[in-house]
């Protein structure tokens, strides 16, 4: 389930400039973990809403006592699910730029596996990403904090570059880019992620280091 677009997600990821990232919090229940997957493939091929327990009890084939042994109800599933996920996504771009130095690279390949992992699961994705909206307060501020983490990374530019951005740069960079995502799997995008490298690349670098290395930026993410 996703693994094709995971494949080095245990990879080292000291040394990234990312360390304050949270580590992949890796679930011990093999049986836990397929609801966990479940519950968000779920959610974003059904909607939140419309999704139910038995819901994810069709998808995985995990008996009803199972889900019950680690859930409480389906919000308290979900939101396990949300953290998890977050921790998944995290994790694969932590473990993608470990072998890079400069911010500029980092950002690239760890962004560019995220983007990879999108167009190999957007209903996962969409669970995640789109749907968080209608899980209640709480999940939105777990989302919150993970935009947050992504502005303290983009913002580890500041100084490095000849431009000086105002603060609301690096809030503006992750937020614009979730917002494009968003967008995407919300009008039902199944692929074509990875493609949007480029642009991304010249939004977050062009605040810093100015039009001329945005281009550069650009360039080198289309190859």
């Amino acid at each position: 389930m996703g693994e094709r677009a995971e494949s080095k997600v245990l990879a080292g990821a000291e040394g990234t400039g990312l360390d304050n990232a949270p580590a992949l919090q890796l679930v011990t229940s093999s049986k836990r973990q397929m609801i966990l997957d479940g519950m968000l493939e779920a959610v974003g091929a059904e909607g939140y809403d419309r999704t139910s327990v038995r819901t994810v009890l069709d998808r995985t084939g995990v008996y009803r006592q199972a889900f019950y042994d680690n859930f409480g109800d389906k919000d308290e599933c979900y939101l396990q699910a949300f953290e998890a996920g977050v921790s998944r996504l995290e994790a694969i771009a932590l473990a993608a730029a470990a072998g890079e130095t400069t911010w500029q690279d980092q950002l690239r390949v760890g962004l560019g596996a995220l983007l990879d992992f999108l167009d190999a699961e957007p209903d996962y994705s969409r669970g995640l990403i789109v749907e968080v909206h209608a899980a209640g307060p709480q999940a939105l501020e777990k989302r919150g904090e993970a935009i947050k983490r992504a502005a303290e990374f983009v913002d580890r530019a500041r100084g490095l570059g000849a431009e000086a951005p105002p603060t609301i740069a690096p809030e503006g960079v992750a937020a614009g880019i979730h917002s494009v995502i968003h967008a995407r799997l919300a009008a039902g995008a199944d692929g074509g992620f990875r493609k949007l490298l480029p642009d991304f690349m010249y939004f977050a670098v062009v605040p810093y280091f100015g039009a001329e290395a945005a281009n550069e930026a650009m360039l080198a993410a289309s190859t």
